[in-house]
Order: structure tokens, then C-alpha cells, then sequence
């Protein structure tokens, strides 16, 4: 607020004031003085975290007390280097990464297995000593491998990861993409093969990233999907379809209903909002969006 506008509205709530006690009515206080729109507490249900990357006009800082307004409980894909300003909001790095290469250079590839294991290995500790759990991983793309293979080179190397894991009480989340928009030639797009590998793996360790969004292009039937697949799910992600934007009237995806759904297999994890705002106000699109899978 602008010194000039201050003044102002001092000057308005003096006159009220006086008005008030010429009159004794604190009704007319209630009339005459404007409230804030405040955003009601959220249920409680779920925990509700946001994705970093989404909102790069903010820093971390910014986003960080955004957050904590709201009553999120947590940042998605924030490395180690943010922790500290987390911490200081009293949020948690739901989603932790940086121990990845990238999106397209995965488990499926043994040529990448000595770098992966490296990476998760210095980043394992990090995580729990931290104070957290789920640490992201990606398939990479098929460049050309069929998916038993894939599946056989991501168990391969995933397991010997497993032991280090379980000390620390760490989670591998391997993120479901899609293929078809946003990601060719990514091999973990689909619901079905991330549950094969997951069962293969046979480990509480190693759970999937559900992102409805993605799977949503991919594959559809996303309640009846969570509902079938939920124990091998770790952390959800939102967008709208199509164009990964907002996700209210404007896009497809029935948001509360899904919600529902999850809330009902009991889940205790987070879901995390991932769409890009096109909307000039990009805050109050996050919290519209959290409002809607507040369930």
C-alpha cells in the first residue's frame, strides 16, 4: 500500500470509528469497513504441496511464505541448496531430486547405472538427514529398448539401492510421464509397466509418482486406476487436460472427484500442484487450485 493510500485509509477508519462511538453500534463498524477475502482453513484431509519449477517469477523465498499462507505443508523438487529456507517456513521438500541426470537418461540404460548409483548414493543421506522421504527417479527414454528389457535394466539397477534405502528410510519414486504430449519415446508412461516394476522390485522403497496429468494423456481412467493401483503409489501431481494449465472448468479432468478418490484409499502422502499458470495472477491460481482438491 502506497503512503497516500495509507493516510487514506486511516483517515476512513478514524471517521469510522468516531461514528461509531457517537452512535455505540458496532454493527455499523461491520458494514462501513471492508473484510479481506480470506482463504478458509484446509481440511486436512491431504497434504498439499506445489512443484517449485511451476512458478520461476517467485523465488524460492517467496514461494516459500505463499505456501505457508495457503496451509500447504510442502515444495516439490527442491534440492538440497533450498532445505534451509524450507525449514525456516516449516515446510518439508516433499518431493526431493537432484540426484537424477535427467529425464531422458534413466534407470532403463545400464550405460548410466554407475553415475545413478553414485548420485543416489551421496543423495540418500542428504535426504533422511534432512528429515525426509521421497527422492525422485526417472526411467529415461527407450531409445529403441522394448519393455521387458527396460523393465529388467531398471530392476538391475534400482535394487542395489534398495539396501541403502531402507537404512535411511528413503523413497524412490520413479515419476509415470507421458509419451504422447510431452515426453516421447519415455518408457515409464504407463501406469502398468511402473506397477510390474515396482512389484518386481518387491520393496517399500521404491514406490511411483502418479501424475494425473500425465496419465491422463496416456491412458485415462485415472480413478479406477488409483483405486486399482494405490498401494504402489507414493505422491500424486495435478494439472489440467489439455495444456497442463489450471485445473478448474476450463480443462477436463474432474479434480474433487479425483480427490476423493485418493482421500478414500487412505493415502497419507502429498499431492502436489504442477500446472503452469496462465493466469496474470499466478498465486491466486494456486490457491483456487488448491481450494478445488481440498476434499
Amino acid at each position: 500500500m502506497s503512503d497516500k493510500n495509507r493516510r487514506t485509509a486511516i483517515k476512513g477508519i478514524l471517521a469510522t470509528t468516531a461514528a461509531i462511538t457517537a452512535t455505540g453500534s458496532l454493527a455499523s463498524l461491520a458494514a462501513t469497513v471492508p473484510q479481506p477475502e480470506a482463504m478458509a482453513p484446509l481440511k486436512g484431509n491431504l497434504n498439499h504441496a506445489v512443484c517449485r519449477w511451476c512458478f520461476p517469477d517467485l523465488n524460492v523465498e517467496q514461494l516459500c511464505a505463499a505456501a505457508k499462507e495457503m496451509g500447504l505443508k510442502g515444495i516439490d523438487l527442491v534440492g538440497p541448496k533450498d532445505w534451509p529456507t524450507l525449514k525456516k517456513y516449516g515446510l518439508v521438500s516433499s518431493m526431493c531430486n537432484g540426484a537424477e541426470i535427467s529425464l531422458t537418461e534413466g534407470w532403463n540404460n545400464p550405460k548410466h547405472h554407475a553415475t545413478l548409483l553414485k548420485n543416489y548414493t551421496d543423495m540418500i543421506p542428504q535426504v533422511a538427514k534432512a528429515g525426509y522421504t521421497n527422492l525422485i527417479c526417472f526411467s529415461g527414454n527407450r531409445n529403441g529398448l522394448d519393455d521387458e528389457t527396460g523393465l529388467k535394466n531398471c530392476v538391475a539397477g534400482l535394487k542395489q539401492l534398495l539396501p541403502l534405502a531402507q537404512k535411511h528410510k528413503v523413497v524412490l519414486v520413479m515419476e509415470l510421464l507421458n509419451s504422447k504430449v510431452n515426453h516421447k519415446d519415455y518408457q515409464c508412461d504407463r501406469t502398468a509397466w511402473g506397477v510390474e516394476l515396482a512389484k518386481r522390485l518387491g520393496s517399500e522403497n521404491f514406490k511411483l509418482l502418479y501424475d494425473i496429468y500425465h496419465m491422463q494423456v496416456d491412458e485415462g481412467n485415472v480413478i479406477q486406476t488409483i483405486r486399482d493401483n494405490h498401494s504402489y503409489i507414493a505422491h500424486y501431481h495435478t494439472a489440467g487436460v489439455p495444456g497442463r494449465h489450471e485445473i478448474d472448468d476450463t480443462q477436463e479432468l474432474n479434480y474433487p472427484a479425483i480427490m476423493r478418490a485418493i482421500k478414500a484409499t487412505g493415502f497419507k502422502g502429498f499431492v502436489a500442484q504442477e500446472f503452469i499458470p496462465t493466469a496474470k495472477d499466478k498465486l491466486a491460481s494456486l490457491k483456487k487450485a488448491v481450494q478445488i482438491c481440498d476434499v
